[in-house]
């Protein structure tokens, strides 16, 4: 109690010229923000579930409403175009609503979605659903990670413990960085969640796969429809986001909110006092329109600002275009023509590779800070192209080779191979990579581009597939995939230098000077 009585100014002083082992008086770490992070988070479970779904349910859906291959392409990956627009829509609606209740719109959009295709009589029904479940998908992109990063106290970045201890006079400074942190720390989180949604949808697929093909594909869609209900009454037991209580005048909200979610009463002051100088800051003009207009011309005129800006597009474009949602989306039929015949083993294998994939992700978070963001890349990249190599060269050796267990022996080991690869690296880490290099000024617009070039290539690439290998063939499309992983292993050895360790103001430079 003696610690919250003392001058603000006093804490940081005393807190830097704490010894070593005076860890044992530092207040109780509060876990009430995380709880809070880890739950708005779990819309991205959703999310992941939505989009692979689609991988099992395709089969039965062509036997039961006779879908065409086109229109199997177009349900399977028009969700990501359409996810642009609720990513377009979900800054507005959380500055007007409120981060909470955007939150539970999300799960709104996971209900109204998947229950119009449960219900769906033909492809029209279908597609109306998936643009609901799209705009969902959006959402999730955009708010979980908002919420997280402005719910979270000070002392939240202690779980970034490589961070050296600074002077008072630094101290404005370190917090914004242990913020950019804190969001790079969310979305790996995002990744797992999204990816544990991945994998849901495949147990669902395996699950479902033994019931009557009219059943089957309804209930695997109905499956996700019921978590929402419990998700979005979650949800509204969290508060408020403190930084939009204050950005509509509402300071005492904000500061009991702030109390609950700091370590220390003296805590929740200091955020309070820096939420209250950015809230006034951004309404005298600094981050409005002239100050997106002052950021874009350094677009226009910083070499270092575009080939930043470059590099982003350029991950986001190189981690789709290398065909990792063709593997997530169609898996049972590239194993089917590689030689398995039956459904119920294409989805159990499917589940195997949902499994692999956020496991995976597992070791890349693990990685991350330890040998550094380019070896993973180089790896990731590496095994990728040779993966894809493989896969092709099967498909080249042995086309329509059935029931031959040695050639599906090694298609699966090839399709694991790439997964795994893929989320040991390339995966999480373009995000993470992504976030770094942005500058402050730039990562909300830069990040948006970022995500809408992902969502555009995973959109262009999973409603082209079934086309692409019926014009090249099955080996022509994966030696295609592979040649695009080969080029991003070359994009990666020789234009993007390691960022661990480096303070993340220094990016800019880094780029600038390189």
């Amino acid at each position: 109690m003696e610690q919250q009585h003392r001058p603000d100014s006093e804490a940081p002083l005393l807190a830097a010229s704490k010894p070593d082992g005076a860890a044992s008086s530092s207040p109780p770490r509060n876990r009430f923000p995380f709880f809070c992070a880890v739950l708005a988070s779990m819309t991205s479970v959703l999310m992941g579930y939505n989009v692979a779904v689609m991988s099992g349910a395709q089969i039965f859906m062509a036997e039961d409403l006779g879908v065409s291959d086109t229109q199997i392409e177009l349900l399977s990956g028009a969700i990501n175009i359409y996810s642009l627009v609720g990513a377009l829509l979900a800054g507005w609606t959380s500055d007007r609503l409120g981060r909470r209740l955007t939150i539970v719109l999300t799960n709104g959009f996971f209900l109204v979605g998947p229950l119009i295709m449960t219900l769906a009589g033909g492809y029209t029904a279908l597609m109306a659903g998936r643009f609901i479940s799209g705009i969902g998908v959006g959402y999730a992109l955009v708010i979980a990670p908002i919420y997280a990063a402005e719910i979270a106290p000070a002392s939240s970045r202690g779980l970034l413990s490589s961070l050296p201890e600074v002077s008072a006079a630094e101290f404005p400074l370190r917090r914004m960085m242990l913020q950019s942190c804190l969001i790079i720390v969310f979305l790996s989180f995002v990744k797992i969640f999204i990816n544990t949604g991945v994998m849901l949808s495949y147990v669902s697929n395996f699950a479902f796969s033994a019931l009557p093909a009219h059943l089957a594909w309804r209930l695997m869609f109905a499956a996700g429809v019921v978590p929402t209900v419990f998700l979005a009454a979650g949800v509204l037991t969290m508060p408020e986001s403190p930084r939009w209580l204050a950005m509509k005048g509402r300071l005492d909200e904000a500061k009991a909110v702030l109390d609950r979610t700091s370590d220390t009463l003296a805590e929740a002051e200091q955020r309070l006092r820096e939420i209250e100088e950015v809230v006034d800051a951004g309404s005298n003009g600094a981050g409005g329109s002239n100050g997106g207009g002052g950021t874009w011309n350094e677009v226009a005129t910083k070499a270092g600002v575009r080939r930043v800006l470059a590099t982003v597009l350029a991950l986001q474009f190189f981690q789709q275009a290398s065909g990792i949602d063709s593997v997530v989306l169609y898996g049972p039929r590239v194993l089917a023509m590689a030689g398995v015949t039956s459904n119920t083993l294409l989805l159990g294998l499917n589940v195997l590779f949902g499994v692999a994939k956020a496991g995976s992700i597992l070791i890349a978070m693990a990685l991350a800070d330890r040998v550094g963001r380019r070896p993973l890349l180089l790896v990731s990249t590496g095994g990728m192209t040779a993966s894809l190599l493989v896969l092709g060269s099967v498909f080249a050796a042995f086309a329509g080779a059935k029931d031959d267990a040695a050639v599906a022996a090694v298609a699966v080991a090839a399709v694991v191979a790439f997964v795994c690869t893929f989320s040991v690296g390339f995966g999480p880490m373009a995000w993470v990579y992504s976030s770094e290099i942005l500058p402050l000024r730039l990562r909300g617009q830069g990040a948006g581009l970022g995500t809408a070039m992902n969502r555009v290539m995973s959109g262009i690439v999973t409603m082209t597939f079934i086309s692409l290998y019926g014009a090249i063939t099955m080996a022509g499309a994966f030696y295609l995939y592979a040649a695009v992983a080969a080029a991003s292993f070359v994009f990666i050895y020789t234009c993007l230098p390691e960022t661990r360790g480096r303070n993340l103001e220094d990016m800019e430079q880094l780029f600038r000077t390189k």
